[in-house]
């Protein structure tokens, strides 16, 4: 349990680094309890979807040597998004949600994943589990 709750933390200290750094390309309408949502939400998402997407997109990700990731990983904070918005708490990564996906919204998933699995990383170095 405390492992979660940790986990929750870092990912919210993750997410609003990430809209504070990138307010061209994120966006959220609320405070920490919305970060708190969507950071639960996204954990879930990577904890059930990112392991089935991963390991059905395995002969892609090997092809590519690994660069697949990235997509996968923007993939799902897209979907992350989409849920928190249907939940009442709006994450916009680009124009996403409510405008489909274009090229600007799939380089900002990307780039989001990207900035927060460094992030996290960062602070789960200081933050021990």
């Amino acid at each position: 349990m405390r492992g979660f709750v940790i986990g929750t933390a870092v990912t919210a200290v993750a997410f609003y680094i990430l809209v504070t750094l990138l307010p061209d390309m994120f966006a959220y309408d609320g405070g920490i309890p919305a970060l708190i949502v969507i950071s639960i939400i996204f954990g879930i998402v990577n904890g059930l979807i990112g392991p089935i997407v991963k390991l059905l997109a395995l002969p892609i990700r090997l092809a590519t040597l690994g660069l697949v990731g990235f997509l996968i990983n923007g993939g799902l904070l897209l979907l992350t998004a989409w849920l928190s918005d249907l939940f009442g708490f709006p994450l916009h990564v680009g124009d996403f949600p409510p405008d489909l996906l274009t090229i600007d919204t799939l380089v900002a998933a990307v780039v989001g994943a990207v900035v927060l699995s460094i992030t996290s990383s960062v602070i789960r170095l200081v933050v021990p589990d």
